[in-house]
């Protein structure tokens, strides 16, 4: 089964689709008469791919994607659909043979597509083995993740569960230490060593933070210490400085 139909647009986002998942890939819309430096650098993506490619006005192109943003370039893609519980299992199975511990980002709840996507580019840039989000009150892979995320959407397993809380424990049962991320925290991020363990780093959504039950799953609350004026960060530059250090952890 495969997701509805969406519009990607800008050059990361069509690059991202015709280098990592050209099968998806059903046209691809660009502006007449460009021919600068970024359009014939994906020209041979597109003949790679053999897709179809249509050239119209730039009025035209921002009328049938539905924005001006498009950057000259856009692409009809059907991605399949978000993975499940099922496919998170088949990972966690395989990660004994890797020769590294897991680590996991899980976001509970976040709703903000721009948001969304910064982290899994944080996520992929790191090396995370999947993002974790619950299938409901939170945003999933829109156009907009797609965009912002540069690629990683597409390369990244990202999960979507109908119970973030049983996620939770049976990420415990398999032997992943779960640190959440609140401002109460017992131990600041740099304060502990995790950098060995199999991790799974929980961050929660713009404003609200960690929801009871969720931190209630926790094994470990932390914080961001903060030095400035500003009370917290935003939940993607949260999740980047987290992982970080986490990655500087283990290379230590």
């Amino acid at each position: 089964m495969s997701a509805p139909l969406q519009w990607l647009f800008g050059f990361h986002a069509v690059a991202s689709a015709l280098r990592n998942d050209p099968e998806h890939v059903e046209r691809v819309l660009v502006e007449a008469g460009r021919q600068d430096r970024r359009m014939r650098e994906i020209e041979p993506l597109l003949a790679a791919a053999g897709c179809q490619v249509e050239k119209l006005s730039a009025r035209e192109l921002s009328r049938r994607v539905g924005s001006g943003k498009h950057q000259g370039i856009a692409c009809a893609y059907r991605a399949a659909l978000a993975q499940d519980e099922s496919t998170l299992d088949q990972l966690l199975a395989k990660w004994p043979e890797s020769g590294e511990p897991p680590l996991l980002l899980v976001l509970d709840g976040v709703t903000d597509p721009h948001n969304l996507g910064a982290c899994l580019r944080t996520a992929d840039a790191v090396g995370v083995m999947a993002v974790v989000a619950p299938r409901d009150r939170a945003v999933g892979l829109t156009p907009t993740v797609r965009k912002v995320a540069s690629g990683a959407a597409e390369r990244l397993p990202f999960i979507q569960v109908t119970n973030l809380a049983r996620t939770l424990s049976n990420l415990k049962q398999r032997g992943l230490w779960v640190v959440g991320t609140a401002s109460e925290g017992e131990q600041s991020l740099y304060q502990c060593q995790l950098g060995t363990e199999p991790l799974a780093l929980v961050m929660g959504a713009e404003g609200t933070g960690l929801r009871r039950l969720t931190r209630e799953h926790c094994d470990q609350l932390i914080y961001i210490p903060m030095f400035g004026q500003v009370e917290s960060l935003n939940v993607s530059v949260a999740t980047a400085v987290c992982l970080y250090e986490f990655r500087r952890q283990r290379l230590a």
